[in-house]
């Protein structure tokens, strides 16, 4: 479904007039599609009615139009009960000549605010809770929405084409396909069932109340027919991805023996290959996963390097894109090693 342009569409103010309570803007950026979330609460409510997501750059408007396509298009009698954690097109208004996406609040605090209070990552109690949480929204968005199979292949498709226009100057670009062209067929000839996928599962964008996932916002990347297995993958991308943030570079990372700060990635190089709890869990996580899917637990590995190539052809952020890129050659490095 595509949703239509911006014209004849209300002022944002009007709407935020109308609602005549408090607003609260959030989430600034520089990214290329950088968007100002609103929060908008009615009067003399503590919580929020409404979030509108309003685009500062033509980047972030075609983002807006295709999160709102995406949301208008979700089969929704297939979710159940899942239905009401996912944010529902209230209306469309416009700012300065650009859609503006108006949704309903969800309840819940974001998953990537816990994550980074002190020590948070170095408890594995409090670290298997957001697994649990994440995985258990998976399992139950994967039994409502799985319709058929596709070959596991098929996470890279278009990668290799969006790579070399992407990285086209890079001289190390025709070992990057060689790369993608190995992990394609380590791929194919697995079995894997498609339905619903998110896209872009991670902390920063699933909240949290009472150990559940009761929201998941940012839907932009959505696929309706995608293989089950990416959201998974793309959690513990996340999750790990981020360890060390907190910690100066050449210092061990608390309560990560096996993990040192610095290199950009390091901490999903320690979770596919490292060693202690972390990587034992992220390992358990992926694995109950995958026979949960009824994937070979052996495509562990490269499931989780498809997904990264995947980032390092699609994220909207160069320098994101380009550590991606680097981080995928490292792990390739050790496959051959």
């Amino acid at each position: 479904m595509t949703i239509s342009m911006v014209t004849g569409r209300r002022p944002l103010h009007d709407l935020v007039d109308d609602v005549g309570g408090r607003v609260a803007c959030l989430a600034f950026s520089k990214d290329p599609n950088a968007k100002v979330t609103v929060l908008i609460f009615p009067p003399g409510e503590s919580s929020p009615e409404l979030v509108a997501k309003v685009p500062t750059t033509d980047a972030a408007a075609a983002s807006v139009q295709q999160e709102a396509s995406a949301l208008a298009s979700l089969d929704r009698l297939r979710l159940g009960p899942l239905e009401e954690t996912v944010p529902r097109v209230t209306t469309l208004a416009e700012h300065r000549g650009r859609l503006v996406l108006v949704t309903t609040a969800l309840p819940g605090r974001v998953m990537l605010a816990n994550y980074h209070r002190w020590r948070h990552t170095a408890r594995p109690a409090m670290v298997q809770a957001d697994f649990d949480a994440a995985g258990n929204w998976l399992n139950e968005l994967h039994e409502r929405t799985a319709r058929g199979h596709g070959d596991l292949s098929m996470l890279l498709d278009g990668v290799a084409p969006l790579l070399s226009r992407r990285f086209r100057e890079d001289v190390s670009t025709a070992r990057d396909l060689d790369i993608l062209g190995a992990l394609h067929g380590r791929l194919q000839g697995h079995d894997a069932p498609r339905g619903l996928v998110h896209g872009d599962y991670w902390v920063g964008n699933l909240l949290v109340a009472d150990g559940k996932v009761c929201g998941v916002i940012d839907w932009e990347f959505s696929q309706s027919d995608g293989l089950l297995i990416r959201d998974l993958a793309r959690f513990v991308i996340g999750y790990s991805l981020y360890l060390d943030r907190h910690t100066r570079p050449g210092r061990h990372v608390n309560g990560h023996h096996g993990l040192r700060a610095g290199e950009w990635g390091a901490g999903v190089e320690y979770a596919i290959d490292g060693d202690g709890w972390y990587p034992e869990l992220v390992r358990g996580f992926l694995s109950d996963g995958l026979r949960r899917l009824g994937i070979p637990a052996s495509c562990l590995r490269d499931v989780v390097l498809a997904e990264i190539a995947r980032i390092a052809a699609e994220a909207d952020q160069e320098e994101f894109a380009k550590a991606h890129l680097r981080l995928l050659r490292r792990l390739h490095m050790k496959v051959m090693e």
